[in-house]
């Protein structure tokens, strides 16, 4: 996803270790999306949902690419 991120969108990105499977995606320290203790059941937000908010977010055109 970070990878996704720095090319798609061209922001820089940061990886923090967390908890197993957890991630937050923060932009400028307000959280964009998270996936916590649910997400080995798979409740997570996708990927195209992440990148969206992100461009929302940064105020960028998201590329119209799948998950």
């Amino acid at each position: 996803m970070a990878a996704r991120i720095r090319r798609e969108l061209g922001a820089e990105v940061e990886l923090v270790g967390g908890d197993l499977r957890e991630y937050t995606v923060l932009v400028d320290g307000e959280v964009v999306a998270r996936a916590g203790r649910f997400c080995f059941i798979g409740v997570v937000p996708s990927q195209q949902t992440v990148m969206r908010e992100l461009a929302a977010r940064l105020r960028v055109s998201a590329p119209m690419t799948g998950d």
